[in-house]
């Protein structure tokens, strides 16, 4: 089962700015010596594991007390000039802009995380038909997904060595991931589009709100084939998809600098100076 093909709004460019990305510097940031050439399968696969592979996932400036910005010119100074990563809603709003420049058609979503709790409906999503088919783009969701997944009822994507299949009951589709207990759902979503004023409002609460689960600690994830690494807290966590335990390594602000740059991510001195101070070291 399918989708109706996913067509972005008439007024797709200007209502989300896509024009004010710097498309060459993307392309350099994340390892493409040359503008890819029509859309295809291949291509947004591509462009989708380089994304997750270069560009951490990280809260830190929600840690610090900032609420990221949202726009383009912010997204891409802290995404692609620096260094830097950040959360889904700055990944997601960056890669669709990619896509639209590329000539992909994008829908830009959202998902309720934890689907059987429930959890938020505060994910960002994307969503894009090429090939004649529609496949979910999830470039942010904790560096946990590296390709893109084709929306087919029960069809299972390796995603680093960690199984994840969709599920449909005809009108929401549920991410899932296969574990030592079965299927988990990790969030669910519609194709339904969204505006720019949604995201400022999700964004928001996720930086801002006591229980958003990224106010209080840094989480900082990487992802790539047969590994996981998180910074969580003070602790750093490396897992496996074959099944050995995880790793667990205590992270002691000394050694935040030096553990941060092995996660592809340098903050400037007065940066790294609070989060110390906000870790109480």
């Amino acid at each position: 089962m399918t989708t109706t093909a996913p067509t972005p709004a008439p007024t797709d460019t200007d209502e989300w700015g896509v024009d004010a990305l710097d498309l060459d510097a993307y392309l350099a940031r994340i390892g493409f010596a040359h503008t890819p050439a029509a859309p295809s399968t291949e291509g947004l696969r591509a462009l989708h594991e380089a994304h997750v592979r270069t560009i951490p996932f990280e809260n830190l400036d929600v840690v610090l007390g900032r609420t990221p910005g949202l726009d383009l010119e912010s997204i891409t100074a802290k995404l692609v000039h620096r260094p830097r990563g950040g959360y889904c809603y700055e990944h997601a709003l960056l890669f669709a802009a990619v896509l639209a420049r590329l000539g992909y058609p994008v829908v830009r979503g959202v998902a309720r995380v934890r689907p059987d709790h429930p959890g938020p409906q505060t994910h960002v999503i994307l969503l894009t038909r090429v090939d004649g088919v529609d496949h979910l783009v999830d470039v942010g969701f904790g560096s946990g997904v590296l390709h893109p997944m084709p929306l087919r009822d029960g069809h299972v994507v390796d995603q680093a060595g960690w199984p994840h299949r969709l599920r449909t009951d005809g009108r929401t589709w549920r991410l899932e991931q296969h574990t030592d207990d079965g299927w988990k759902a990790l969030h669910a979503f519609d194709t339904t589009p969204q505006h720019p004023v949604d995201y400022t409002v999700g964004n928001h609460y996720i930086a801002t709100h006591p229980d958003s689960p990224f106010t209080g600690r840094p989480v900082v994830m990487r992802l790539e084939p047969g590994r996981c690494r998180r910074l969580v807290g003070t602790e750093l966590h490396t897992t496996h998809p074959d099944g050995r335990p995880a790793e667990r390594v205590p992270v002691p602000p000394e050694q935040l600098d030096e553990t941060l740059r092995e996660l592809d991510i340098t903050l400037d001195p007065d940066e790294l100076s609070r989060l110390r101070d906000r870790l109480g070291g």
